[in-house]
């Protein structure tokens, strides 16, 4: 899809996408930034191209900071590349029917839903410590054998998160973050590592979906990614420098801000 961007917008969006990436990198929330920022400097584009083009700018930053995670970080990679593999059909599933829901109600339970996770990490309390391995659950057994609960937790729950993404996205990093958390019993700096690795698959499944639509603006969009990767591996290095109480701390913020948008702009504003 082409269109003509004003050089001095499309500096400003790609500044605004090194933020997003720092933000996403760090907790996820990203969207909360850098769609409001599509929307104001170009007001004439469709709001699926802007969801389109979030996700490819969205995607490169992600998997910068995945990369930069992974390398510092250990992961149960295998739990990893599963939930992200299962939340990709889901999220092209949510793309392809974003646009006949009620956008009112999802709101709503989005709203709901991020108040719950504010809640969830104000008192949240991960049974690891910082240094403690990401290695899967010491009851399970070795080898070949049944499906553990936390295992079967992150995999629903990725599929339902992949199908948000599609239809909503933003907030989408949070959500991942309670997530991992909760089914694996990480600490917060572990979680955001983990839902950096599941969200790609997310944000591939929608982005594969708009794209065929033609809803995203790839030289725009590539522009805004090289800014969004960059923004991104400062991000997760200021995580693993900072520790995951710091993760706690912007994650809170963030679920407020969301909080705070989504009143605004479904009730405040009409």
């Amino acid at each position: 899809m082409g269109l003509h961007v004003d050089p001095t917008a499309a500096c400003l969006l790609i500044a605004v996408a090194f933020a997003a990436g720092w933000l996403d990198a760090v907790v996820g929330g990203g969207g909360l930034v850098q769609v409001p920022a599509l929307m104001l400097a170009l007001p004439s584009l469709p709001v699926a191209t802007v969801l389109g083009t979030n996700k490819l700018v969205a995607i490169t930053g992600t998997s910068g900071a995945a990369v930069t995670y992974v390398r510092r970080v250990g992961l149960d990679g295998r739990r990893a590349l599963a939930a992200a593999a299962l939340g990709l059909p889901t999220a092209m599933v949510g793309a392809a029917t974003a646009s006949h829901l009620p956008r009112a109600a999802i709101t709503l339970v989005v709203a709901a839903t991020l108040v719950g996770v504010g809640g969830w990490a104000a008192v949240a309390r991960p049974r690891r410590s910082p240094d403690a391995p990401d290695a899967p659950d010491a009851a399970a057994p070795a080898g070949r054998g049944p499906v553990s609960r936390p295992t079967l937790v992150l995999a629903v729950g990725a599929s339902g998160v992949g199908f948000y993404s599609g239809v909503v996205g933003s907030g989408t990093g949070v959500l991942l973050v309670a997530l991992c958390v909760t089914a694996l019993g990480t600490d917060f700096l572990r979680g955001s590592a983990m839902a950096k690795v599941v969200s790609i698959g997310s944000d591939l499944g929608a982005l594969a979906l708009f794209g065929a639509l033609g809803h995203v603006l790839w030289l725009l969009g590539a522009g805004m990614a090289v800014a969004n990767v960059a923004g991104g591996i400062v991000g997760a290095r200021t995580a693993l420098s900072r520790g995951a109480g710091f993760v706690r701390a912007v994650l809170l913020l963030v679920v407020v801000a969301l909080v705070a948008k989504i009143t605004h702009d479904q009730w405040l504003a009409a």
